[in-house]
């Protein structure tokens, strides 16, 4: 078996963190890069993460988030965001990222580009904001992927009150909105679930191949 399936094995959900120990610099970097390399739908990256290393603010947002003391215990917590916004001047903004990034002319890109402002368009606030979401889901498994191969510990959560969140973080002023938290440290050695066995479905139950 690959190492890197061993590291999935190794990853689970925690449920008590180490409060003493904290993550260094080069764990986060890698985080955040994580984070920016995930695959989003036409590459428009409707998403950002907040890292949230301050345990004040941390223990203020525990109520928010049904009392788990994750949030308060861990090294850091990561609070990935929709943006508000998706509008034609934030279409334009990712096309001239790639004019530079990439040299592609314009008269290549302008067909491509005018093609996603109609389409976003004709969208209700509703259905971005549904699509922006998924985009998000895509950035969490992506960390939770690079923490089992960095050993970082993780605990993936949709339990937590987004307006409240929203409000302590200040995030209406930047156009976000929280949709996913991932709290990321070091397991406590007093953590029970640290040493069960992973429940999943064999293999052949959850996979279908088609020759």
């Amino acid at each position: 078996m690959e190492k890197s399936i061993e590291h999935l094995r190794w990853r689970y959900a925690v449920k008590q963190f180490d409060p003493v120990r904290i993550l260094p610099k080069e764990k986060i970097g890698g985080l955040k890069h994580a984070f920016n390399l995930t695959a989003t739908s036409y590459g428009l990256q409707p998403i950002k993460m907040v890292v949230v290393k301050n345990k004040d603010i941390q223990k203020k947002l525990v109520p928010c988030s049904y009392g788990q003391p994750q949030v308060e215990d861990a090294s850091h917590v990561l609070v990935i965001c929709i943006e508000n916004k998706i509008d034609t001047a934030f279409i334009t903004q990712y096309f001239e990222r790639v004019k530079q990034v990439r040299g592609t002319s314009k008269a290549i890109l302008k067909p491509f580009e005018d093609s996603l402002v109609q389409s976003f368009g004709k969208m209700k606030i509703e259905e971005i904001k549904i699509w922006a979401t998924n985009q998000a889901y895509l950035a969490l498994g992506n960390l939770l992927s690079y923490c089992a191969l960095a050993k970082i510990d993780s605990c993936p959560m949709e339990g937590f009150l987004p307006e409240a969140y929203d409000k302590i973080l200040g995030l209406g002023k930047m156009g976000l909105t929280s949709v996913l938290v991932l709290p990321v440290g070091y397991r406590a050695k007093t953590d029970p679930f640290s040493k069960m066995e992973k429940v999943r479905k064999e293999v052949d139950e959850s996979i279908i191949e088609i020759f």
